[in-house]
């Protein structure tokens, strides 16, 4: 058996496989990692079928088959996930997915991704591309309060 490209740790025949054979996913979580899955065994179809309908003729099939085909999908993280149970009609799902492109390098692609449900089925409606936080440094520099609280410039106390 083998494990599910998601992540989830379940063999891929209980976990995505089903999913991806014509079973309706559960949760938005449930179709993000099944359409993931879908990049790693170049599963084109599914996933054009899986995007709303108002954005399907957004994407190209031959454009999804290459992507998917070109890069090596490694691992498929869930930041976050808001709504998507199976209750609701719309949900979002942020992701990165970790893939070695035809290069030899290694990427990542961060998206935040917004799903709706319609007709009992969740479909992929559109993603953004979360900005990176910025690098902080520890490093203190002369005029900065100085880290001990004395309320002086760190020049003037602990430097």
């Amino acid at each position: 058996m083998t494990d599910c490209y998601c992540g989830s740790g379940r063999p891929f025949q209980d976990c995505c496989g089903p999913i991806i054979g014509s079973k309706a996913a559960p949760t938005a979580e449930a179709l993000m990692r099944s359409r993931y899955a879908a990049y790693c065994i170049a599963d084109a179809a599914y996933i054009h079928q899986t995007a709303h309908p108002k954005v399907q003729d957004q994407y190209r099939f031959e454009d999804i088959q290459n992507w998917a085909k070109e890069n090596q999908w490694t691992k498929l993280e869930i930041i976050q996930t808001e709504k998507g149970r199976s209750s609701d009609k719309e949900g979002i799902v942020e992701f990165k997915a970790h893939f070695i492109a035809a290069d030899g390098k290694a990427h990542i692609h961060h998206e935040r991704s917004v799903f709706l449900k319609e007709d009992g089925k969740w479909f992929y409606l559109e993603g953004s591309y979360p900005k990176s936080a910025p690098i902080q440094s520890n490093k203190i520099s002369r005029n900065d309060p100085c880290p001990c609280g004395s309320g002086k410039k760190f020049k003037k106390c602990c430097g």
